[in-house]
């Protein structure tokens, strides 16, 4: 039966080991060499972003998107967007702008859209009825563009948050689409895909306060890397050099872990792991993650995909000003606290 409300029309918002072996396993990822990474200006944009006119016509009932997928023997993704988010203008135009891209995800899965300040109704999986900004907030969307990628059956088999470079994405829509989910976590998945893209220096970026002395009482940072990390460099090479992003560093117990070493480290938690081990544990797929914790180890919020300097330096913001302590939810702090998306 139809909702009572309008569909959301796709393309607007609502209101206003070998490399044969690595052939076999990504044909779609390895149809092209990955782009370099482009810096761009994460300010919110000035003109609204529209949405692709293949998503699809959807009432934002979840439970039906997905039996409507499963019907069609497809997956289904639930894309978490803004209007004004310069991560999702990336995300359109490089990844879903992209023919081959857009062919196979059109194959494979039904794409819908939620604005994660919107005030149309959405149905939970519960049937619970609540705003997409709630709906957002309940799914943890903390950064935009954010996906959840559902298989054929029905089952949450993966969730990105932040924007993610074409053959990365490529890979989580190959990771989904032929089941792999159901033999391998996607870090596992995808490291056989990033040692054939494994580009930049051969060492650890250094920073001074890597080596700082830790302070008692403070909220940290970890920055979770590797070497021949293109990413990895681009973001030392770039917002880590701007002066407002080092004083809010100042105010942070900050230290390096490589996510690749076999040698034990302890971090901000207290635990003696190594760099392998933690990432395993973490579960983290992209590098650099960046993972800030309270005072007394607790993970508070991760920055695991391209970041830029305003979207930094407002994460920074909202740990060093302890808004973490009153606003659990990054985007709830966000929404209360500035006016722009």
């Amino acid at each position: 039966m139809h909702k009572p409300h309008s569909p959301v029309r796709p393309g607007l918002w609502p209101y206003g080991g070998t490399a044969w072996l690595l052939l076999l396993i990504f044909p779609l990822l390895l149809n092209a060499a990955p782009q370099t990474l482009e810096p761009f200006d994460d300010k919110p944009l000035d003109e609204a972003l529209s949405l692709p006119d293949w998503f699809k016509l959807s009432f934002l009932d979840i439970r039906e998107d997905i039996e409507d997928a499963k019907q069609g023997k497809r997956g289904l993704i639930i894309y978490y967007g803004q209007k004004y988010c310069p991560y999702c203008k990336a995300h359109l135009q490089n990844n879903w702008g992209d023919k081959s891209i857009i062919a196979y995800t059109r194959a494979n899965f039904d794409v819908i859209a939620i604005d994660i300040r919107g005030n149309r109704t959405v149905t939970t999986l519960n049937g619970k009825e609540i705003s997409e900004r709630d709906f957002a907030i309940q799914q943890k969307a903390n950064f935009t563009p954010a996906l959840q990628f559902y298989d054929r059956k029905g089952k949450l088999a993966l969730k990105i948050t932040g924007y993610r470079q074409p053959y990365q994405f490529k890979a989580a829509l190959e990771y989904v689409a032929d089941l792999h989910h159901e033999k391998e976590s996607f870090p596992q998945y995808y490291a056989r895909a990033e040692k054939a893209y494994s580009f930049g220096s051969d060492k650890l970026n250094e920073m001074a306060q890597f080596n700082a002395p830790l302070q008692a009482g403070r909220p940290g940072v970890v920055f979770y890397e590797h070497s021949s990390c293109h990413a990895c460099d681009v973001l030392h090479g770039g917002p880590l050099l701007n002066k407002e992003i080092q004083q809010r560093l100042a105010q942070l117990n900050v230290r390096q872990v490589d996510i690749q070493s076999d040698a034990p480290v302890q971090a901000l938690d207290g635990k003696n792991l190594s760099g392998k081990q933690r990432a395993r544990q973490l579960q983290l797929d992209y590098a650099p993650t960046l993972i800030f914790y309270d005072p007394q180890g607790k993970e508070i919020i991760r920055i695991d995909a391209v970041v830029w300097f305003f979207r930094l330096r407002n994460v920074l913001d909202y740990v060093t000003g302890g808004a973490y302590q009153r606003y659990p939810d990054f985007q709830e702090w966000r929404y209360r606290n500035t006016p722009q998306p």
